[in-house]
């Protein structure tokens, strides 16, 4: 615990945006404190999913296409759609501020038919999830916090010619997690399609939706 946290009773009382700003400013001193210097377009999605885990190995872990940030905000100003692979996720991420940039969120993690042609084919929800958000007419961003088997279903549909318009990659777990993180980063580096991806085994539906939140918000409130 540094001496900044020490002095702070528990017991204050904070405005919820006093408290965000006061955040920010001690993970910008925690990570230069870990001696660890982010680009400076990365660091605002960086910081906002150490905020949201209080991790700071998300620094080091957390991997980046080049200009990724850049892209991931271009198409979500222009209203591009988002599939997620769970409602955690899509409920994590400003529903408003999607529908304000005239975009959508989808998830089709519960819908029916996807249940049943999950259990006709003794594959997960999260597949066949990936195959029908494939099959949409327009460019997707796909978001995967849970379910690795999601990346290892949009890795195989990327070998068959389909390309997402961005992939944040950040399921959480310990089976075929680092390899379907690691198999999705090798096709998405080969074939240049912009990623986020966080190796190893952390992540989760709230990592994978504070970087989508991320790349909305003004930075400006994590800047001194």
């Amino acid at each position: 615990m540094t001496t900044q946290e020490k002095n702070v009773q528990p017991n204050e009382f904070r405005r919820p945006e006093d408290i965000e700003k006061e955040s920010f400013r001690i993970i910008r001193q925690g990570l230069t404190a870990r001696k660890l210097k982010l680009p400076e377009e990365e660091l605002p999605v960086t910081m906002r999913v150490i905020h949201t885990t209080a991790d700071f190995e998300y620094a080091k872990t957390l991997y980046y296409s080049d200009g990724a940030v850049k892209k991931l905000r271009e198409l979500l100003e222009k209203g591009t759609r988002v599939v997620t692979d769970t409602n955690m996720a899509k409920a994590g991420i400003n529903a408003k501020k999607i529908e304000e940039l005239g975009g959508e969120m989808l998830c089709f993690m519960s819908e029916p038919d996807v249940e049943q042609e999950a259990k006709e084919r003794d594959i997960t929800r999260a597949m066949v999830s990936m195959e029908k958000a494939a099959m949409l007419q327009g460019d997707t961003i796909f978001v995967v916090g849970n379910a690795p088997t999601a990346l290892l279903r949009l890795r195989d549909l990327i070998l068959e010619g389909y390309k997402p318009a961005f992939i944040v990659g950040v399921p959480v777990g310990f089976v075929n997690v680092v390899y379907a993180k690691e198999e999705i980063l090798q096709e998405a580096e080969e074939r240049k399609i912009p990623y986020i991806i966080n190796i190893g085994r952390k992540g989760g539906s709230n990592v994978a939706a504070a970087i989508i939140n991320a790349a909305m918000y003004s930075s400006s409130e994590q800047k001194e």
